[in-house]
């Protein structure tokens, strides 16, 4: 199984925080978040998507649904239990990544 907390925390600027309770890891890079999963091995995992990937990814893959508790049309929950092709979840977790630092003021990037 991908370790989602190492791939998380390895991104450039990335910084695990805990603001939902000590049940929740919350990645944030510039001070906004990019993931968010359980602290310990994770079950689930929260990324954003542009909107056209979210409905893509969801109606491709059954681990894959519209964000839990997120905006549906730019999140997506990735059951981490599910199958997904290899290289996929990290490919996901670095788009994340990029969608919020491609928002961030020049000098908050990374």
């Amino acid at each position: 199984m991908t370790d989602v907390h190492a791939l998380c925390a390895a991104l450039p600027g990335a910084r695990l925080t805990s603001p939902f309770g000590e049940e929740t890891a919350v990645y944030k890079v510039g001070g906004r978040i990019f993931a968010l999963t359980q602290h310990g091995p994770p079950r689930t995992l929260n990324l954003k998507a542009e909107p056209e990937e979210v409905t893509r990814l969801v109606d491709t893959y059954d681990c894959v649904i519209r964000g839990y508790h997120m905006s549906k049309e730019h999140w997506v929950t990735v059951d981490l239990a599910g199958e997904l092709p290899a290289g996929l979840l990290e490919e996901l977790i670095e788009d994340s990544y990029d969608l919020i630092v491609d928002k961030l003021p020049a000098h908050d990037r990374p």
